[in-house]
């Protein structure tokens, strides 16, 4: 009897054991998936499988496996013998907050559609996330300079005018984190020393708008304003149009005004 017990606990402990490695090799394949989809991100919209399964750090045989489960789904779609994201993630990714009706996007279109009509220059409202921004919405047109940054994509904040003109105005210690770099440098006119970044941001917060003078782009220079949820910036909206044919102090009283209108919009 009591051997027949003890097997009996030994078949569960087993049996939990095994459920247990199932669940954890189940995880590690979910956040592999993931990963594969975030491959996209900066690898372009169409990708081969031993390209994604190189930027996720996989076998191909196990990239081929899990893009098979994502075909399946309707999350990635199947070109030939390369794979692009699915319409399915354009579908939920309109479902999160900033998307939804009611939601930043929809609420700041009015004011970016007026700041376009006052200034004829690219409009663009980004959020932050970390030490980068990411790009909300734009409004280009036909002689408006163009925007290398896709809606959804990420930027540096410590060289955009959006970027810096959020940072200003996050808590010291956010600040801090960023400011100990490194500095992401994709123009020779980056900002990549600390003191340099902190001026500018302190004469953000004294002016209350943000510049990018070719600090992003080569070419392109862009003005910024916040928009405050209790001291704290949780928005921004800019102007930007080619080096040579703007003259950025013309648009920073329409700028302004469209943050003002927005924040108080917001409620903010």
């Amino acid at each position: 009897m009591m051997t027949a017990v003890i097997e009996d606990r030994h078949d569960v402990h087993e049996a939990s054991r095994l459920e247990a490695r199932s669940e954890g090799q189940g995880t590690a394949s979910v956040l592999k998936a993931l990963q594969l989809l975030d491959a996209f991100r900066d690898g372009g919209p169409v990708l081969g499988v031993s390209e994604i399964g190189r930027r996720v750090g996989v076998p191909t045989s196990t990239a081929f496996r899990l893009l098979a489960y994502l075909v399946e789904g309707g999350f990635v779609a199947k070109e030939g013998t390369r794979y692009r994201l699915g319409d399915k993630l354009f579908e939920l990714g309109n479902q999160v907050a900033l998307c939804r009706p009611k939601g930043l996007r929809e609420q700041a279109s009015p004011y970016l559609g007026e700041l376009y009509a006052a200034t004829g220059m690219t409009v663009r409202l980004a959020v932050p996330e970390g030490s980068e921004i990411v790009l909300v919405d734009k409004i280009v047109g036909l002689r408006t300079v163009p925007a290398p940054t896709a809606i959804g994509g990420r930027a540096p904040s410590t060289c955009t005018g959006l970027g810096k003109a959020m940072l200003a105005f996050q808590p010291a210690s956010t600040v801090a984190q960023v400011l100990q770099g490194p500095l992401p440098r994709p123009t020779r006119y980056s900002p990549i020393h600390p003191r340099l970044l902190q001026k500018q941001l302190i004469d953000v917060r004294s002016t209350g708008l943000a510049y990018d003078l070719e600090e992003s782009v080569l070419g392109q220079v862009c003005v910024a304003a916040p928009i405050l949820h209790r001291g704290v910036a949780v928005a921004a909206i800019s102007v930007s149009a080619r080096t040579h044919q703007t003259n950025l102090a013309q648009s920073t009283a329409a700028l302004q005004r469209a943050a003002g209108q927005l924040q108080k919009t917001l409620g903010t």
